[in-house]
């Protein structure tokens, strides 16, 4: 069983939206033991069981509310009265996972800055160094976590 579950998502076909499904390939490149990453374009429901089995969850996304730093947030259930299939957040998926498995595991949201939308499959300078963060931050995580 994973302890320790990477989840990038966005659009790759939208520039630096695609930034946090470049981490979590990235992340399944390393091959570690008990980490499982997953590259998806949006977050479902679905999710919710998968994350329930972990210890740690790391979600990361591109934002545009960053600087030019990336950012790092310990985050917690919440449930929000929106329409999950579409707008699902890590808040509410940590919500769901708690309500309907009993669990919600440690949990991080690492936003990458994001500059440029426009259809294009590469990142912009300024992403592109938050990806490179974003993966120190992550081996980091993973190593204190003594999952490894």
């Amino acid at each position: 069983m994973s302890e320790v579950l990477v989840i990038g998502y966005g659009n790759i076909l939208r520039g630096d939206d695609g930034a946090g499904r470049v981490v979590a390939d990235e992340v399944k490149r390393w091959n570690l033991p008990r980490v499982k990453s997953h590259s998806i374009h949006q977050l479902t429901p679905e999710l919710a069981e998968e994350i329930s089995q972990v210890r740690m969850v790391i979600f990361v996304d591109a934002s545009v509310c960053c600087s030019k730093f990336i950012e790092i947030r310990v985050i917690h259930p919440q449930c929000f009265n929106m329409d999950l299939v579409h707008t699902g957040n890590p808040s509410s998926l940590l919500f769901l996972s708690e309500y309907i498995y009993g669990n919600s595991p440690l949990a991080y949201w690492i936003l990458i800055p994001a500059v440029i939308f426009d259809f294009d499959e590469s990142l912009s300078s300024v992403t592109s160094v938050g990806v490179k963060s974003a993966l120190d931050e992550i081996k980091s995580l993973v190593i204190n976590s003594d999952t490894v």
